[in-house]
């Protein structure tokens, strides 16, 4: 027989309740431990775990559907949007690209915000570890130490590099805020840069080569030291970090066939080199700095690189048919020619230009261009199972038009146009319908460095020595070499465009070459100067995209009718209104050209490194 009733069990709880009741301590949680920062920090282990977290803050810019780089592609000269089955996504820029839109939206090819909160999120990792450097007591020397400082410095320069050239004057922030702060003021893009010079000349001393794959090493922070040297117009310094890298001895260009793909006689080295599987293998000595992506990697909530669906042409919409008028394409993997599995299914986020597909290309012996490496539509066969025996176009290569001149596609956009199969395709054996799947990415190779050190020579005038590091690349390529007479920014532009499709941040790295266009007075290769004045109304980055796209500047308009627009003010980025709004007790500038920029103060000229302090 139970011996308490309800009411017994009521008592005994309001019994303890009231004894308690005027204790405020009854109320405080008593965990059986607390992790201060303070504490956590004290092992150098935990520190090097916020490097972790800024790595796969850099991998992420490569993954997923809609990846980040996208943007970076979509807003300059070797691509626009090819979304053109809605409206919303950036191709009228003007209209789409303003401070309190949707800047960061997958469906709009447009992560403008995600750059912003991003690059912030990975500052605040690596002034974590800044922060705490000294708390550890387990460093067995000075250079352990200093190796850990060296590639923070490396994380929070990477991700000021590119803010300062997607955004211009951004809140400097060289410290670990312990308390909320809203008083942030927008802080002078060139103050910015030569503490990230000043930093990664610490860290050039201090980070070795000899890391794990993904971590970073001595050439990737030598390698983003000469683009910071070239964005403030250092170009002997320039030259100088980039020879640590070309002539240190570790790295060299893979002119030789190499890893799993080697005995492949229908490939070459330029499929070798960027296979999944080779990327990260220690005899690629071209590789400076990788993410790295593999299935089922913790915390790896992307889906793979998805390049192909990202990249592609959307071959297998209904929107292409026959010369008969049939359906002409199918993604289905089970089919009889199931060209799914040979290249992807794409959806034509990145839509190149003309200039990327065709101009670029004057050489017919460049293996970067070359068939096999690269795809044309032509390539294609009509694959659709309902051909087979009632269409004679069933296993022929596409066609653009039929006899008569009439185009066998309703959108020569998002459905048709070539693309580089050797960059893009990457084996997704998690879908049917293959996306691109796991692969670990370039962020910085050798072959850059040569076409950074190359702008440098330029830009000093030395027109031979650029000429021979350009033909380097090109000689690796089975490309003709291009004579001194050829050199000038505007080829070393070309050639960034043949190497490092999807690979480099085109947007930003044609903007830095607008601000040194802007910073020098330089004449460019059409003879025009620029000030840095008058930046936003008038620059080298909008010019180039004018000159060389199909889209901005020829009234292309889509099936929705949206025009595909661009303005100079384009060359920055406007600064989320999110950013701006949560910050009331400060200043943080917002770009000309946009809303809200008649708000502005004059920047800061000296960089913050601690709450209420600077320098």
């Amino acid at each position: 027989m139970n011996t308490f009733s309800k009411y017994t069990i009521y008592a005994i709880l309001l019994l303890a309740a009231s004894t308690q009741g005027c204790k405020r301590s009854f109320l405080e949680p008593k965990p059986l431990s607390i992790y201060t920062p303070d504490e956590t920090f004290q092992s150098s282990a935990a520190l090097w775990a916020t490097l972790v977290a800024c790595e796969r803050n850099a991998r992420i810019e490569f993954m997923g559907d809609g990846a980040p780089i996208v943007t970076e592609m979509i807003y300059s000269d070797i691509a626009v949007s090819g979304s053109t089955d809605k409206p919303g996504p950036a191709i009228d820029l003007n209209q789409a690209i303003t401070p309190d839109g949707d800047l960061d939206n997958i469906e709009y090819e447009n992560r403008i915000e995600w750059y912003w909160k991003e690059g912030y999120r990975g500052i605040r990792y690596a002034n974590t570890a800044i922060h705490y450097i000294d708390a550890p007591q387990d460093y067995t020397n000075e250079g352990e130490r200093n190796h850990l400082l060296g590639a923070a410095y490396f994380h929070r320069a990477l991700r000021y590099y590119r803010l300062v050239h997607q955004f211009g004057d951004v809140p400097a922030v060289f410290f670990m805020a312990t308390e909320p702060k809203l008083d942030f003021y927008s802080t002078k893009r060139e103050v910015i840069l030569e503490q990230l010079k000043e930093d990664l000349e610490f860290a050039q001393e201090w980070v070795p080569d000899n890391v794990n794959k993904g971590q970073v090493t001595k050439g990737a922070v030598s390698h983003l030291l000469t683009k910071v040297n070239l964005a403030l117009g250092y170009f002997d310094d320039a030259i100088a970090s980039a020879n640590n890298v070309i002539n240190g001895g570790t790295y060299s260009l893979m002119t030789s066939r190499f890893g799993t793909t080697a005995n492949d006689a229908s490939r070459n080295v330029i499929w070798d080199l960027h296979r999944p599987e080779n990327k990260s293998l220690a005899n690629n000595r071209e590789a400076l700095f990788l993410v790295i992506d593999r299935i089922n990697l913790d915390g790896n909530q992307s889906g793979g690189v998805q390049s192909m669906r990202n990249g592609l042409p959307f071959w297998s919409n209904a929107g292409i048919v026959t010369p008969a008028g049939n359906r002409a394409m199918s993604d289905i993997h089970t089919i009889e020619l199931p060209q799914v599995l040979q290249y992807g299914r794409g959806i034509g986020r990145v839509r190149p230009t003309w200039y990327s597909q065709h101009t670029l290309w004057t050489d017919d012996t460049d293996l970067r261009h070359a068939p096999g490496n690269w795809m044309r539509m032509e390539d294609l066969v009509y694959n659709s199972p309902n051909l087979k025996g009632s269409d004679p176009s069933y296993g022929q290569p596409l066609q653009k038009r039929n006899a008569n001149g009439g185009l066998l596609t309703t959108d020569t956009i998002r459905f048709w146009f070539d693309w580089p199969h050797y960059k893009l395709f990457v084996e997704d054996p998690q879908r049917v319908q293959p996306a691109g799947g796991n692969s670990d990415w370039y962020v910085f190779r050798l072959a850059e460095t040569l076409l950074l050190r190359a702008e440098a020579y330029v830009w000093k005038g030395d027109l031979a020595s650029a000429a021979a590091d350009i033909n380097a690349v090109r000689t690796r390529a089975k490309a003709q070499p291009i004579t001194t007479a050829e050199v000038n920014i505007g080829t070393v532009l070309d050639e960034r465009a043949r190497e490092l499709y999807y690979e480099e941040p085109r947007k930003t790295e044609v903007t830095r070459v607008a601000y040194i266009f802007a910073k020098t007075g330089a004449a460019s290769e059409e003879g025009k100067t620029y000030s840095v004045a008058n930046f936003s109304e008038n620059n080298y980055f909008y010019d180039r995209v004018m000159a060389k796209s199909d889209f901005y500047n020829k009234g292309v308009r889509t099936n929705f009718g949206i025009n595909y627009r661009m303005s100079p003010y384009h060359v920055l980025w406007p600064v989320p209104i999110s950013a701006i709004n949560g910050n009331p007790q400060g200043n943080i500038n917002q770009n000309i050209g946009y809303v809200g920029a008649e708000s502005n103060v004059e920047p800061l000229d000296y960089v913050i490194d601690q709450i209420g302090e600077g320098d």
